[in-house]
């Protein structure tokens, strides 16, 4: 039984295991990535990070979603279709396939996301703004995106776990899909980014990413008694991928078929991989099937796109396509400056609409503004 340290959060302790760095900690092994996911050759360089550390990262380039990988649906045009999946939260709340018996459930209480005529709302938010107050988002690809990203070549543990809110980043899979904590709930923006039977989507940047371990999606369907399947490869005892820690994540049993023991409330704990002994994460059985937390230290600066907008947009120099001055906006208001990006998303280029991002982030529009800087020139 490893010895833990824990911090005390309002929602309890959270808790990393204190580790041998002999025993605990296996380089990062980029030759096991599918190397057709790489645009480019993988390079190392000095990096810094986020606790000030200055070591060596592992950076790689990856295009909008990997060839070949077929993605979606996403939302079904009529209540007579199927989509692809969506976890609820609210009153019924579980996993559902986007079908016309969950639409029908969510009209019962009070959001409508279908016409008269069993039509679904339905809206590509990377080019308009929803017409309605309930709409499924379906995001177009854009081709022309890539992705750049750094993992440590030597894990590095933290004091305290990261705890991974809406929209964390948690890592990047074998073939590059980068790897995403929970979407944004309905209940936050009125809209639902729909997951396909993979659980992945499009960011409103034009590219793909997941909020799920898709290799072992299939477990999750099973356990929690969801008509759907994920045309990958299931394989429940294999390697889905590395954290943006730099420790491997393995799928939710051990490669002999037998369930993880001694897990922390990371999902993770020290065993026997095929990349030696190390700490590695495991996927849980229900959704989402990502670990909640990171207990090693990422970069700084490890997730960026050449994307106009969305997560990882660079604009005016700022990571989350915002100017200067919203990173400290976003430390105010206790969140990610990508989870701000996303609540005052303009994807037509317009201005923020303050009312709805206030409501996003559960503050009146003049709490908002007061935390905002002020717009150039005034």
């Amino acid at each position: 039984m490893p010895l833990f340290t824990c911090r005390l959060m309002l929602t309890g302790a959270i808790c990393a295991p204190i580790l041998a760095p002999a025993m605990a900690l296996a380089h990062t092994d980029l030759t096991i990535f599918n190397q057709s996911a790489f645009n480019g050759h993988p390079v190392v360089i000095n990096c810094t990070l986020e606790d000030g550390t200055n070591t060596e990262c592992y950076e790689f380039t990856v295009d909008y979603m990997p060839k070949g990988l077929k993605i979606g649906p996403f939302c079904p045009a009529t209540v007579n279709d199927k989509g692809g999946i969506w976890n609820w939260t609210g009153e019924n709340g579980k996993l559902y396939r986007v079908d016309g018996d969950f639409l029908r459930m969510l009209d019962g209480l009070g959001y409508r996301f279908f016409d008269d005529d069993g039509t679904v709302h339905t809206v590509d938010n990377a080019t308009q703004r929803p017409a309605v107050d309930h709409a499924c988002i379906n995001v177009s690809v854009d081709e022309s995106v890539k992705i750049t990203m750094r993992l440590p070549v030597t894990p590095v543990m933290a004091i305290t776990p990261t705890k991974l809110g809406v929209v964390g980043k948690v890592g990047v899979a074998l073939d590059g899909v980068p790897i995403f904590s929970d979407a944004p709930s309905i209940q936050q923006t009125g809209h639902m980014p729909a997951l396909d039977t993979c659980g992945g989507h499009v960011d409103p940047g034009g590219w793909y990413h997941w909020h799920a371990t898709a290799t072992d999606i299939d477990t999750v369907f099973a356990t929690e008694h969801v008509d759907a399947g994920c045309a990958l490869a299931q394989n429940s005892g294999g390697q889905f991928g590395y954290a943006f820690d730099g420790f491997p994540m393995f799928g939710s049993t051990e490669p002999d078929g037998t369930a993880p023991t001694e897990l922390d409330a990371c999902y993770g704990h020290v065993g026997e991989t095929a990349l030696g002994r190390t700490y590695h994460y495991h996927a849980s059985t229900d959704f989402p099937n990502l670990p909640p937390c990171l207990v090693g230290v990422q970069a700084q600066g490890n997730f960026t796109t050449t994307a106009a907008a969305g997560i990882g947009a660079k604009r005016a120099g700022q990571a989350g396509g915002l100017p200067p001055g919203f990173d400290e906006a976003a430390k105010k208001l206790g969140i990610t400056i990508e989870e701000l990006s996303q609540a005052l998303g303009t994807p037509q280029g317009g201005p923020p609409d303050l009312a709805a991002a206030a409501a996003k982030l559960g503050k009146t529009e003049a709490e908002l503004k007061a935390i905002l800087p002020a717009p150039p020139g005034q």
